[in-house]
């Protein structure tokens, strides 16, 4: 039936419509079509992107891993390993923390790298020796440390790559993966490489949780400063002092209203402006008190308590004079049964860190107390060339480029470091070397990015390639002994125990090797002058002679203690603080007046027959380290 009446122009409109819809429909098709080839384009280049990322990082994780775990099976124990192998067993069969609070060590890495052993142990239903199955269990125990290595190579790379984008993190992966005096530590069952991870993982958080909501602005950062200060007593300073460094880069970088009329750095120190300062830092206070609040409350949580009187409060308490003072003190001390806390071996570091610990060594020169130019000298010393000299460089080219967060962070460590009074080794500051290689690698990356010209991008690109590469081979080089690294401008490794000591060079990780040495040249008996804990050096055909605590009025009187014709001496004692104990002068200057016919890498041999004057010399001769009586 024909349609007619009032529908009639309602449908003629409605045919009118549908051509047209139909054809915004296909141009819309069409736009999407075109689009779609752009789409998946743009989605495979994204997937090639995430490809190279997870092969990059893999290929430097596994490099790295491999050096780390070789290198931990040809290294003898350090200074401190079998002591904390020790105590964090007796942890995990007692559920108690006090030894370690006793001596100042904040738990987590040693709790997380006996963990395997305790298991182990409890699997073969036979508790561990440390000092009879030392070398079993001590690669197992190093082994956990890659944890916290591939948390620091994690965190790194995206500190790295939220600076400079995906190169930056690469770049920063690769540079961190190959630095010596990182592999060295992270070959190690100690908590150097742990404060570092757990560090720039606080940072990280605390920098791009700043504008948002409070899981990201306080608790993730709060986790993490939990784990900085349960790895390492530092962390309480180093974790704020980068968290204000970053908070005032942010704060100039974003030209707040409070911030605005600041035309640099220096005008923060006009006294007419610090009430907007402080006024402008008003969110960090609260953010930064909330996140330490909540930190130190896990660590004292992580930690426990045993609910026991502390001894050394209740004998102190007792020797006071009688009076009703020390009635109610000694009363206190007996009833305040809230030890071993986390707040004991913090107190004891921190106590330890203001004593300072037997002066320092430097540059052929024992000083009795700390000097404060220690670490920024050491450093010079340690760090691989490429790394020093790319500072002054940028600096020249492009010194804007070197303003990021995680420099200025690294710079604040150094400055810092000036005031620490223990002066054993870069160690103590290896989260500055960490965030000194993410902001190098940013700035490189940014730099190259922004260069107007092709061939200055190429230059830096160049640069760069030489730059990783002098360092990987560095620590090839090193391996496996990456304590011992020493740049080529100060003589390299061979020369390095001249330069400085202890955990920089000799830090008592040399007994296997000096073992093999003596097997290979047949020695029935080879005395040690040993600066160490290595149990080794109680096996024969190894003699241990501790020359620094035995009765030597003066230096000749060193050869009525060795039985052999040989005696081994470690770097550290010849040419260290020389306060090991009272007959140390004496000792040293027996050796340091004779010529070592052999070494290994942290022992000098030497023959004490009448015939030694002729045997061979195979390291140059060396001059007597200074002593300096000043402050």
């Amino acid at each position: 039936m024909p349609i007619t009446g009032p529908q009639e122009p309602r449908i003629a409109k409605l045919s009118l419509k549908i051509p047209s819809v139909a054809v915004i429909i296909s141009r819309r098709a069409v736009r999407e079509t075109d689009a779609e080839p752009g789409n998946h384009d743009q989605m495979l280049a994204s997937h090639r992107r995430r490809i190279l990322d997870a092969g990059w990082f893999l290929a430097c994780l596994v490099a790295s891993s491999v050096w780390c775990l070789t290198a931990a099976h040809e290294l003898g124990a350090t200074f401190d390993e079998p002591l904390y192998l020790t105590r964090g067993l007796e942890t995990w069969r007692s559920g108690s923390h006090a030894g370690l609070m006793k001596l100042g060590t904040m738990p987590l890495p040693v709790d997380w790298d006996t963990l395997p052993l305790y298991v182990w142990e409890r699997w073969r239903e036979k508790p561990f020796d440390v000092a009879a199955d030392l070398d079993r269990i001590l690669p197992v125990a190093r082994a956990g440390t890659l944890a916290f290595w591939w948390l620091l190579l994690a965190y790194g790379w995206l500190a790295a790559r939220r600076l400079a984008g995906p190169w930056g993190g690469r770049l920063a992966v690769a540079w961190l993966a190959a630095e010596p005096n990182l592999l060295a530590h992270a070959s190690l069952a100690t908590t150097d490489i742990a404060i570092s991870a757990c560090l720039v993982a606080l940072i990280y958080h605390w920098q791009i949780g700043r504008d948002r909501t409070w899981p990201w602005r306080v608790g993730w950062p709060a986790l993490w400063f939990a784990a900085a200060v349960g790895a390492k007593a530092s962390g309480i300073v180093f974790g704020p002092l980068c968290m204000f460094v970053v908070e005032l880069e942010r704060l100039f970088r974003a030209r707040s209203t409070s911030f605005r009329e600041f035309k640099n750095i220096r005008s923060l120190w006009q006294l007419e402006n610090l009430p907007v300062i402080y006024r402008s830092f008003g969110p960090f206070r609260r953010d930064a008190s909330h996140v330490m609040a909540i930190g130190f409350v896990l660590v004292f949580m992580y930690c426990g308590c045993d609910w026991r009187p502390e001894p050394s409060f209740v004998a102190w308490a007792h020797k006071l004079p009688d009076s009703p003072v020390a009635r109610s003190m000694v009363w206190l001390s007996e009833h305040l049964t809230i030890f071993s806390n986390a707040g004991e071996g913090l107190v004891r570091q921190i106590k330890h860190n203001m004593k300072g610990h037997h002066g320092a060594y430097l540059l052929g020169t024992n000083y009795p107390r700390a000097v404060w130019y220690y670490f920024p000298l050491a450093l010079c010393i340690k760090l691989t060339i490429p790394l020093l000299m790319v500072i002054p460089a940028m600096a020249f080219w492009r010194r804007n480029g070197l303003v990021n967060w995680a420099m200025l962070s690294a710079g604040a460590l150094l400055v810092f470091s000036v005031t620490c009074r223990v002066q054993i080794g870069i160690r103590l500051v290896l989260p500055l070397v960490v965030m000194l290689i993410i902001g190098v690698a940013a700035a490189l990356v940014r730099a190259a990015s922004e260069s107007g010209t092709g061939w200055q991008r190429r230059v830096v690109a160049i640069g760069v390639v030489a730059g990783v590469t002098w360092t990987a081979v560095s620590s090839s080089q090193a391996w496996p002994n990456g304590l011992c690294y020493i740049n080529e401008f100060w003589g390299g490794s061979e020369r390095g125990y001249l330069c400085l000591s202890d955990s920089n060079y000799d830090w008592g990780q040399g007994v296997r090797e000096l073992a093999q040495w003596r097997r290979d040249r047949g020695l029935e008996q080879l005395d040690v002058w040993y600066f160490g804990t290595d149990p080794a050096i109680n096996w024969p055909p190894l003699r241990n002679v501790p020359l620094h605590t035995l009765p030597l009025a003066r230096a000749d009187d060193v050869p009525a203690f060795i039985q052999g014709r040989y005696v081994a001496v470690g770097t550290s004692l010849l040419f260290g603080t020389g306060d090991c104990g009272p007959a140390c002068p004496q000792a040293t200057e027996f050796f340091r007046h004779r010529k070592p016919f052999a070494r290994t890498t942290t022992f000098l041999i030497y023959d004490l027959s009448p015939s030694s004057t002729d045997g061979p010399v195979t390291v140059a001769e060396k001059t007597a380290p200074r002593s300096r009586n000043r402050p």
